[in-house]
């Protein structure tokens, strides 16, 4: 269980691909993960900073935006006077 835990963490794999690596249900590696999880946090010696711990941390973070505006592609109008000849005669 505790090995099924760590490649989920480590690795970001999806349930569904550890359950198949193990040959048992997704469902069931939720439930263990989270288990494992919830058993790890009740613990107390495992224990993960807060967002305010990170955001207080003197470490530099670059970021970057990148532009996905969405822009009209210029398409011909249907019945326009712009068709190709070779279509409306029928001739290939």
């Amino acid at each position: 269980m505790l090995l099924a835990t760590l490649e989920y963490l480590r690795e970001y794999r999806t349930y569904a691909h550890i359950a198949a690596s193990y040959g048992i249900a997704e469902s069931n590696m939720y439930r263990t993960i989270k288990w494992v999880e919830d058993t790890l946090v009740q613990d107390g010696t495992f224990s993960l900073p807060g967002r305010k711990a990170l955001l207080k941390s003197d470490t530099e973070i670059e970021v970057v935006l990148i532009d996905v505006t969405e822009t009209p592609i210029e398409r011909p109008k249907r019945g326009s006077e712009n068709t190709i000849p070779a279509r409306k005669s029928g001739t290939p």
